[in-house]
């Protein structure tokens, strides 16, 4: 990325990777609506200058195979990493944000962290796992979700449709939210047991309406510590994502918008609610992740698409333009 919706294709010598970082063969990148942002909307990444996108990476490694790229790679020796809490570590590094990512045929990236992966045919389709699955991983495990506890999901795309999956693995009752028919009846496939059109929802009595719906579907849920989990980056699904808290619920802001939404916090007082950030994922968790992707109780392969590299830059601008139907992933070769 040159500039602003400019992405450039160029080669260039990777020197020795630096100590304690490893160079990958990428096998495949998947694209994120983060890498839309950085390119299209103006988010500004931590690297100034021209930067390679990409942080959804399968690749190999020299005498090690095949591995997962964690999103963020925490730095394990500050004090928040020392303290449990990786994804606050303010040393993190992000591929295609704070360095080189992996719209590439290789990339150099802390060694620390990889997740080794057994061969599988087309292993491109695991690169999802490296952020799409693992982010929403990490969400449902900071706000506890149990078997048994409501988990309404608001924005059942890319990352929304995986939690509602990880939620129904887990034995939740998942409620999809969603403005698209196609995402809403793929989480009613994958364990949503009602889904919702957002736009006939209000963030006020946004609550009240779906306890309504889920009693005319006789659903007998809790009318209380509601687990929310939003995910659409949209102003809109995060009110009504807030709309939707119950006394002792919890909220999981897991979607990212530049735009400023006003809320009453006050709420959170009121309501005794809790709140909660998700930037990435703790790298211990990639092993899960994988785990229940390959015991079939998440369905990345249906969810992928497989491009070739050269063709990222129209890859990317019909992804912003919302023509595909599924995540795409840059395949370097073959």
């Amino acid at each position: 990325m040159t500039g602003p919706g400019e992405l450039v294709w160029f080669e260039e010598p990777l020197p020795p990777p630096p100590p304690g970082q490893v160079t990958v063969e990428v096998v495949g990148c998947g694209v994120c609506h983060t890498d839309l942002g950085y390119l299209y909307d103006g988010v500004a990444p931590a690297h100034k200058g021209p930067l390679v996108l990409g942080h959804e990476i399968i690749g190999r490694v020299a005498d090690r195979g095949l591995v997962l790229v964690p999103a963020v790679s925490p730095c394990g020796e500050c004090v928040a990493c020392r303290r449990g809490r990786p994804t606050s570590c303010a040393a993190a590094l992000m591929p295609g944000n704070h360095h080189d990512g992996g719209f590439a045929t290789h990339v150099q990236v802390p060694e620390r962290w990889l997740t080794p992966v057994p061969e599988v045919a087309e292993p491109w389709r695991l690169a999802a796992i490296a952020d799409a699955v693992t982010t929403p991983l990490q969400a449902v495990r900071r706000t506890g979700l149990a078997a048994g506890d409501v988990a309404i999901v608001v924005g059942a795309g890319g990352v929304g449709g995986f939690l509602v999956e990880i939620a129904a693995a887990l034995g939740a009752v998942v409620i999809a939210i969603d403005v698209a028919a196609a995402r809403l009846a793929r989480a009613r496939h994958h364990g949503a047991v009602l889904a919702i059109d957002g736009r006939e929802l209000e963030a006020k009595g946004a609550r009240k309406e779906v306890a309504r719906r889920s009693a005319a579907a006789n659903l007998a849920i809790a009318d209380a510590g509601w687990h929310v989990f939003e995910c659409s980056g949209t102003p809109a699904g995060q009110l009504v994502a807030f709309g939707l808290l119950t006394r002792g619920g919890k909220l999981a802001v897991v979607g990212f918008t530049p735009e400023v939404v006003p809320l009453r916090l006050s709420n959170l007082m009121a309501l005794d609610a809790e709140a909660y950030g998700n930037w990435g994922a703790d790298p211990s968790l990639y092993g899960e992740a994988l785990a229940m992707v390959l015991a079939g109780k998440i369905d990345v392969a249906s969810a992928v698409g497989r491009h070739a590299l050269r063709d990222a830059p129209d890859v990317l601008a019909r992804l912003h333009r919302h023509e595909l139907d599924h995540r795409p992933v840059l395949v370097p070769h073959g």
